[in-house]
């Protein structure tokens, strides 16, 4: 009980510093000028509510980025890993200018970018050198890994490149429970990642990239929850975040779900259906301030269009700008404030 207490001490205080830490490395990128676009969309977003549509000269405040759209692992629930897409048919990486092309129209207002969307973005080849060209152009940069392609070298090129917060997935503390979601995945390889990346800061002397452990709870690994705590101790880790699993066809109950009431994002009615817990009120200003960039260029309106569903537009045929103001970007943000329910991603969506 009392290893049980002082391992959710330790968890609440590194959460809580990992929120002040990542505050203020965020407010150390900031300008008056993404200040102001800031403020510019908040004020387009509170209008919009009411129903007043105004057109302004605004950025996003964050995007996402997919270096590449392929996986080396086959997680039964993502649409890469168990190839549920048809988008996902062709493996493709971005290319390069393509996304130093992203940067530099969006640098002078953009706070925020995650190279991740949907595939494994190790597998670029020019990866480090994608954060390094975001960071060096004054923009908080982060990550979400499986780890498996981390070795020493690498490890040094990322924590060489500027890169601000680093995510790996270890969703099991023995190999047994690891691969059971992280199919084809070796738990071994991941801890030893982690482990790199520590000691390349440490010899480089950098207090980046914040390293976080994260934790999805699935019904197979949800008794190793408490064991999970003890491991980011032991692995030095600046934090862990235990996360809820986004599933599909959850409707009618999942083999995935958790038991645990605390650490899932659905419940079961009466009559037995499962829904989200979200009560989904007719905004979202994820949507609103972000965006996301497929490896293939496309434009979307945020991380949980992983089929693609909803391009506003293709950067190959037009720029960022035009695209994400462009009349279908500003129909389908209205019509999300009208009835955001008619659209399947958003039922899944936490927000």
């Amino acid at each position: 009980m009392a290893d049980r207490f002082l391992s959710t001490c330790f968890i609440f205080c590194n959460s809580f510093i990992s929120i002040m830490f990542l505050f203020f490395r965020a407010l150390s990128y900031l300008t008056l000028t993404k200040l102001f676009n800031a403020l510019l969309l908040c004020l387009s977003f509170c209008f919009n509510r009411l129903g007043v549509v105004i057109k302004l000269n605004i950025s996003p405040l964050f995007i996402s980025v997919e270096p590449a759209n392929y996986c080396n692992l086959k997680c039964p629930e993502c649409p890469v890993g168990n190839g549920s897409s048809s988008t996902y048919k062709k493996k493709m990486t971005m290319d390069m200018n393509l996304f130093a092309d992203v940067i530099n129209n969006l640098k002078d207002h953009l706070m925020y970018v995650t190279l991740y969307f949907q595939g494994e973005p190790t597998i670029h080849n020019q990866f480090c050198e994608m954060i390094n060209y975001a960071h060096q152009s004054g923009i908080f940069t982060s990550t979400s890994t499986n780890a498996q392609f981390i070795d020493k070298e690498l490890a040094r090129k990322i924590v060489e490149s500027g890169l601000d917060r680093l995510i790996i997935s270890v969703d099991g503390t023995t190999q047994e429970v690891y691969e059971q979601y992280r199919v084809g995945g070796n738990l071994n390889q991941t801890l030893d990642a982690i482990q790199y990346i520590r000691f390349w800061k440490s010899k480089l002397s950098k207090k980046t990239p914040y390293l976080e452990m994260q934790f999805i709870v699935f019904k197979n690994n949800q008794h190793q929850i408490n064991d999970m705590k003890q491991l980011a101790k032991q692995m030095k880790v600046d934090v862990l975040t235990i996360k809820s699993a986004q599933l599909y066809d959850f409707e009618n109950g999942h083999k995935l779900l958790p038991t645990l009431k605390k650490y899932t994002r659905y419940k079961t009615l009466n009559n037995g259906q499962v829904v989200i817990k979200s009560k989904l009120k007719n905004r979202c200003w994820r949507m609103w301030s972000g965006s996301v960039v497929s490896a293939s260029g496309k434009v979307l309106p945020c991380c949980f269009d992983k089929f693609e569903q909803h391009s506003y537009g293709n950067l190959s045929n037009d720029s960022f700008a035009n695209i994400w103001q462009n009349q279908k970007a500003t129909a389908f943000r209205q019509q999300i404030h009208l009835n955001r329910k008619q659209f399947d991603m958003c039922r899944n969506c936490t927000e």
